[in-house]
């Protein structure tokens, strides 16, 4: 999600590339991300290869902004914590 916030849209080879990770993982996350409709996913051919790309949807980016404000609250409280 982080990646796509970055750049209007990139391909499944390109977030592969970029996590390091299998096909059939990355399939099985980006599902769940459509599903949750955080992210769209447009499938098309490049000649004849078949090209898929994905795009943060406004829901997807706003999930993404509240996660990461709870993560900078836990990091606050962990400083916190070990300023005592």
């Amino acid at each position: 999600m982080s990646a796509l916030a970055a750049a209007e849209s990139l391909t499944f080879n390109e977030i592969k590339a970029l996590l390091e990770t299998t096909d059939g993982n990355l399939s099985v996350h980006a599902r769940k991300l459509e599903e949750a409709e955080y992210v769209t996913c447009t499938k098309t051919f490049d000649g004849r290869r078949p090209r898929t790309e994905y795009r943060l949807t406004s829901v997807g980016r706003r999930e993404l902004n509240r996660y990461l404000t709870h993560m900078e609250a836990l990091i606050q409280a962990t400083r916190d914590t070990l300023k005592r």
